[in-house]
């Protein structure tokens, strides 16, 4: 049974000129997933988004980029949206080595429940995002789970999540259960030897060429991490006539979060992501 824990009487309910954001808790059986709703201000049935992050990030994301979209979402375009963390990350008091490609995907299943729930939702209307691999795990879930999604948007999505794994990190994680991976901006992390197997032996994009739904990939030209032509790769896998690629240039893979004080690259980003769910989801 899904269960959202009280939450207003916490005091973690910010509501602005233009939306409300609360802070909840959502029990997915086995472990609870820290989650924040951002809902447009006033009355109505709003379609909503879920909110992927990406590898060893949090719900906020990379520079607050999920933490600034989400306002601009709700006041700009009138989407309700729910950005969860996962498993062993931000808020989460569980255990990273529990992450998985179907674990991810089950938490996003989780808030899609929730947000059937609200009375201020159309649940008929959800769409999935996802940032670096919250995109291979958004791609995933719309797989999986075709009926709960009408359409998706990647950011720097990456399919072939094979670049983060070399052959002597798979041999420890056989040996040990995990490898341990190091991060220059927070903790290592534990890789259970099950998101190595996820990684090695799922065809991502194969999977996903059955959603019949539209998808937008957007990617910056000067990412490093995620090449660029994976846009269009996941925009072949898909044969819906809505679907796009949008290339933002000289963008990084934190969608120059870092360097861009302004944020022009990310609010460009949100903005082309805010159009595509208006017009999709409805």
């Amino acid at each position: 049974m899904l269960i959202v824990l009280c939450v207003l009487s916490m005091g973690v309910a910010a509501e602005k000129a233009g939306y409300v954001e609360t802070v909840i808790d959502i029990d997915a059986d086995d472990h609870i997933i820290p989650a924040t709703l951002c809902v447009p201000a006033g009355e109505g049935k709003f379609p909503a988004v879920v909110m992927l992050h990406g590898t060893g990030s949090n719900r906020e994301e990379a520079g607050n980029g999920y933490k600034t979209a989400a306002p601009v979402l709700a006041e700009k375009y009138g989407l309700a949206t729910i950005r969860i963390d996962f498993i062993g990350c931000g808020d989460s008091t569980g255990d990273y080595k529990d992450y998985t490609f179907d674990s991810a995907v089950a938490d996003a299943v989780a808030a899609v429940n929730y947000l059937k729930t609200l009375d201020n939702i159309d649940g008929e209307n959800i769409g999935i995002m996802g940032w670096s691999q919250g995109g291979t795990n958004a791609l995933m879930a719309c797989a999986n789970h075709p009926e709960l999604f009408k359409a998706i948007v990647t950011w720097a999505g990456a399919p072939d999540m094979t670049i983060m794994l070399t052959e002597e990190q798979y041999n420890e994680a056989k040996e040990n259960g995990f490898y341990v991976m190091e991060f220059g901006w927070r903790d290592p992390l534990n890789f259970s030897l099950q998101w190595c197997e996820d990684v090695m032996n799922t065809d991502v994009l194969a999977e996903f060429a059955a959603f019949e739904g539209p998808v937008l990939a957007i990617n910056g030209s000067e990412d490093t991490v995620v090449d660029p032509e994976w846009a269009d790769k996941i925009v072949a896998a898909n044969k819906n006539d809505a679907s796009k690629t949008y290339i933002i240039e000289g963008m990084d893979h934190t969608f120059n979060v870092f360097t861009e004080p302004e944020f022009n690259a990310l609010l460009e980003a949100v903005d082309a992501t805010g159009t595509f769910f208006a017009e999709n989801l409805r």
